[in-house]
């Protein structure tokens, strides 16, 4: 399963709120249950962070799908914009989404619940994915997609 993981992924690991879903998703990343998908953009956003969030991005960079940045996802930004899905401040949110969506991932997963984890943008998303011949992609946090092992419950 290709998944698209957003820069707050890798900030996560490091942030004691998100740390320990997030240590558990990269676990599982490694142990080959999901295909990493990244970006320019993410690398880009990474520069400025601190220390270990740049190092846990490289390492992972290394073996990741890098999603090329092409004229079809940024249509596809402009047309989340357009959509009033996102303003124009969040034009890397909007491209984070069309670029996991044109590299024809199954879940972007990110800690960005004010732009891209929100009930209410999801289904805008993928309407305008629709719109545009384009798939829809799932959009969770990491707690959506790790592997909570064998619970019944």
């Amino acid at each position: 399963m290709k998944i698209y993981a957003d820069t707050s992924i890798f900030g996560g690991l490091f942030d004691p709120e998100f740390a320990e879903p997030t240590r558990q998703l990269f676990n599982e990343i490694d142990a080959g249950r999901f295909l990493l998908v990244t970006s320019a953009v993410v690398e880009a956003e990474i520069e400025p962070a601190p220390d270990q969030v740049r190092e846990l991005f490289s390492r992972y960079g290394k073996s990741a799908e890098l999603a090329p940045i092409t004229e079809a996802a940024l249509s596809l930004q402009q047309a989340y914009i357009g959509a009033g899905i996102v303003t124009a401040k969040s034009l890397d949110d909007a491209l984070h989404v069309a670029l996991a969506t044109i590299s024809g991932c199954n879940l972007i997963v990110s800690w960005n619940f004010k732009h891209i984890v929100h009930f209410d943008k999801i289904p805008k998303y993928n309407a305008v994915n629709t719109l545009n011949g384009h798939g829809h992609i799932g959009v969770y946090s990491p707690l959506e997609v790790i592997n909570y092992g064998n619970d019944d419950a």
